[in-house]
Formats: C-alpha cells, structure tokens, sequence
C-alpha cells in the first residue's frame, strides 16, 4: 500500500492533521486507519476513521465540505500522517473554518464560515 512502513497504534490506528495546502492553517485532526488511508489515495479525497461511531468516513459525506488531497506526507518516525487538503467549506463540524478556532482561555479566534444546523 505504501513505501513507507507505518506506525499504526495497538488499536491500527494512526493520528491525521489535516493542513490547508495554500494558507498553511491548519484545519483538524482526525485518526486513520489502514484502510481509511487507502480510500484516501485511491479516491484523492480525506477519509478518517471515526472512533466514536467505529466507522470509516469521507470527510464532508454529510455536510459536503470535503477536503481534497494535494499531498499525504508521514513525520520521520512513520507514526502520524500530514494531510495537505484543498478544503471545501469548514472543516470544523461546529461550523468554523479549522477545529482549532479557539485559545486555551476560551477566546474565539477563528472564523465560523456555516452555520451546522443548516448542514447537519
């Protein structure tokens, strides 16, 4: 599947950050699987796999704000994946921009681009 050997957890799985490839913000973070990974490259679209509902998923699938791959990268111990995306809308399921919309003070600091009780 890859030339390069993956650490994948005990569980299989392996951390994602998704980056937006023009601006360099960076948008969420999200955990694959080996097959995740692979719908990934085959389909040149993000897909996660969501632990909480122990399935595989296409980023955007529901709201339509996918994030189309320019480049998957994997950090120097081959145990978390770069995803460099084209983001279509928010990548933020509570309608922001990026996940990471807020300081650790609770200041809002990102951009909320949808409203999420339009889209879900």
């Amino acid at each position: 599947m890859t030339d390069v050997t993956l650490a994948f957890d005990e569980n299989e799985y392996i951390p994602a950050v998704a980056q937006d490839a023009d601006s360099g913000e960076v948008l969420m973070l999200a955990y694959v699987t080996e097959e995740a990974l692979e719908r990934t490259r085959e389909t040149g679209y993000a897909h996660y796999y969501s632990r909480s509902r122990d399935e595989l998923w296409k980023k955007g699938g529901t709201s339509g704000h996918t994030q189309e791959i320019a480049e998957v990268r994997v950090d120097c111990d081959g145990d978390a994946l770069l995803y460099l995306v084209d983001q279509s809308g928010g990548a933020c399921h509570t309608g922001y921009e990026s996940c990471f919309y807020r300081t650790v003070d609770g200041e809002t600091v990102g951009e909320r681009v949808f409203d999420p009780d339009d889209v879900y």
